[in-house]
């Protein structure tokens, strides 16, 4: 219990001041977002799986073409990518077609990710938790790597979060049965100091570009 509300605190508190400090490059990335290419400033993001299995919306700056999540299963063009991505352990596609210009910079600093602060002033996400999972990608995944179902629900015993273990190891390419895993570890140690330990190490991991937070 104690454990909880210092969490929660932290997060409000930390989120409502790093809202205020990244002001600045909200307004540029913004800027640059709608310059760059027609359509929203927020991505039309799908559904992610929280805690105890509620679905939630994160925000996100928009990195991708509009429509992009649809027209990766429906556009011929984007075919290869899809078949990439549905191959892949790690539900990700490499060079992926549909970002612009402007979203390939602020994916690879996480910059596209600062609005989830957002979600985590609401409840739905924390600063640090396991990475918040496709409905669809947990069902697929869960198929091909049977063994990782267990796994699955001690991550969905706890909030995802904006950054976590995986992210800044620099082991951002595993495949899903090894970052379900991770997390996995995470939900058990969880600990405020752990917490912090994987704050401090998150800068870094945003400035190199290795995590995919």
């Amino acid at each position: 219990m104690a454990f909880s509300f210092t969490k929660r605190l932290i997060d409000i508190i930390c989120s409502l001041l790093l809202l205020i400090l990244f002001s600045p490059i909200i307004i540029i990335v913004a800027l640059a977002i709608k310059l760059d290419s027609k359509g929203p400033i927020l991505a039309d993001t799908p559904e992610r799986v929280g805690k105890d299995d509620n679905l939630f919306y994160p925000y996100k700056f928009r990195s991708m073409i509009v429509n992009a999540y649809y027209l990766l299963k429906k556009d011929p063009k984007f075919k290869n990518a899809y078949k990439e991505q549905q191959k892949g352990g790690n539900y990700k596609i490499k060079n992926d077609p549909r970002v612009t210009g402007v979203g390939t910079f602020i994916r690879k600093y996480s910059l596209d990710e600062i609005p989830q602060f957002l979600n985590v002033l609401k409840g739905e996400m924390s600063l640090v938790g396991p990475r918040p999972y496709y409905p669809e990608e947990l069902r697929k995944q869960q198929q091909r790597y049977p063994q990782t179902r267990q796994l699955v629900k001690e991550v969905l015993s706890v909030k995802p979060g904006i950054t976590g273990y995986w992210q800044v190891s620099g082991r951002s390419e595993l495949n899903f049965d090894k970052r379900i895993q991770m997390d996995a570890e995470y939900a058990r140690k969880k600990s405020i100091l752990y917490d912090f330990w994987i704050i401090a190490k998150t800068p870094w991991a945003m400035i190199s570009g290795k995590g995919a937070l």
